[in-house]
């Protein structure tokens, strides 16, 4: 099993280049399964959940082929690929976007249950209810999803809560439905406009993406696009922490401001410089770190994808720092790794009260989820000694060649095909 081997501390000095947005790839990718043309997509990044999506999308009839940087997708009649299996999804809780289009496209659809990171509940109740309200017939049996319609029917759908990829899976179902849906309570990301960006540019009528209130008047049929998904705004988040942890100095070619505006006002606010510009943004911290709390919450508000490698920060401000996870309920589990590095953190419920600064000591930590992953590695560079981080094949689903990028920042890392042995 592959690991990471950091050794420190190091301080992250240099440039870097924004890869694609995976969580922004994954719907557009879906989103090939509406088109009776090609779909062409730049900037999708090369991890994991990117081929998994694809391999998924091969096995229900869409033929892709690379040129370039640019993937080609073509989707065909699919007259007898609707089946979705187990074995294909049961890594990626994204699957689950292919759901609404098939549904829309051929009138039917059998879709494992999805998987993904093990950090809380993380219902689909909602894409199937709003499925229900557009005029599907749903049903769940043996770890399946089951949906049939002759053709959806526009409707009015609220959300319980806002819902990232149930936004999506919904908004992709509307753009063939018959007459107008309007879709309340929706997420507001960045990856939702972006998904909205390119199903406009293959001739759906949708309005407010980004807002609580997206309006889609359906269309009989979607056709040929080219689009580059936005960057990835985690992984530039992950890469300015780095470089304020470390205490070091950082430009992200690619980044958009606009879009990481909650995690640079704590930045700020903890004593790091900010300059944005139209190419990209730089970061450089030279004096102390301060506590900041923070409240994660969905867009606007700050990303839960970014709270670990937060909290990895908080351990070297000076004072106590809480951190209150919303999102998800089991999304501390990297606290108990960071304690085995010394970090001083205690749990009450959903929040977590962090005292620095502590320094950090390297030793055999082991990855929990896709964002603990990163806040390891962050951890590990900001620490004395030799760190081995292990089940990095959870940072393997979301960030492109994670330690060959540190690397040309100055640090201290490199991938190894398995855990060393430890001594006697």
């Amino acid at each position: 099993m592959e690991c990471f081997r950091i050794v420190g501390p190091t301080r992250i000095r240099g440039e870097v280049t924004a890869s694609g947005a995976k969580n922004a790839a994954l719907p557009a990718l879906a989103a090939s399964l509406l088109s009776e043309g090609p779909l062409e997509l730049s900037g999708l990044p090369a991890v994991r959940d990117i081929r998994t999506m694809r391999q998924l999308l091969g096995h229900l009839g869409v033929e892709s082929e690379e040129q370039g940087e640019v993937v080609r997708l073509q989707a065909g009649e699919q007259t007898h690929f609707d089946d979705a299996p187990y074995e294909l999804v049961k890594t990626m809780r994204a699957s689950i976007l292919v759901l609404g289009p098939l549904v829309a496209r051929l009138g039917h659809a059998r879709v494992s249950l999805p998987g993904g990171c093990a950090i809380g509940v993380r219902p689909i109740d909602q894409h199937l209810a709003g499925l229900e309200a557009l005029g599907a017939e749903v049903q769940l049996e043996h770890g399946y999803v089951s949906a049939r319609a002759h053709r959806l029917t526009g409707g009015v759908f609220r959300f319980t809560a806002p819902t990232v990829t149930g936004t999506e899976n919904l908004m992709m179902a509307a753009c063939l439905a018959r007459g107008t849906t309007v879709l309340q309570n929706c997420a507001r990301e960045p990856e939702i406009r972006d998904l909205a960006t390119l199903l406009r540019k293959m001739g759906a009528h949708i309005e407010g993406a980004g807002s609580e209130r997206i309006e889609i008047e359906g269309v009989e049929r979607l056709t040929s696009a080219s689009h580059r998904v936005i960057p990835d705004r985690i992984e530039i988040g992950t890469y300015l922490l780095a470089a304020a942890m470390t205490g070091g100095e950082i430009f992200v070619r690619g980044a958009i401001s606009a879009d990481l505006a909650p995690l640079l006002e704590k930045l700020a606010a903890s004593g790091c410089d900010l300059e944005a510009s139209n190419t990209g943004l730089r970061l450089s911290r030279a004096g102390d770190l301060k506590p900041r709390d923070i409240l994660t919450a969905p867009h606007p508000g700050f990303p839960t994808d970014l709270q670990a490698q937060y909290m990895a920060l908080m351990t070297q401000a000076t004072g106590q720092a809480t951190i209150c996870e919303t999102v998800f309920e089991n999304r501390f589990q990297h606290v108990s790794e960071l304690a085995r590095m010394g970090a001083d953190i205690r749990i009450n419920g959903a929040f977590a009260h962090v005292h620095g600064p502590t320094p950090l000591s390297g030793a055999r930590v082991m990855a929990t989820d896709l964002r603990a992953s990163a806040c390891l590695v962050l951890a590990g560079m900001a620490a004395g000694g030799e760190t081995i981080v292990g089940r990095i094949y959870h940072l393997d689903r979301g960030y492109e060649q994670m330690e060959l990028k540190l690397q040309q920042l100055g640090a201290r890392v490199q991938r190894l095909p398995a855990e060393p042995t430890r001594a006697a």
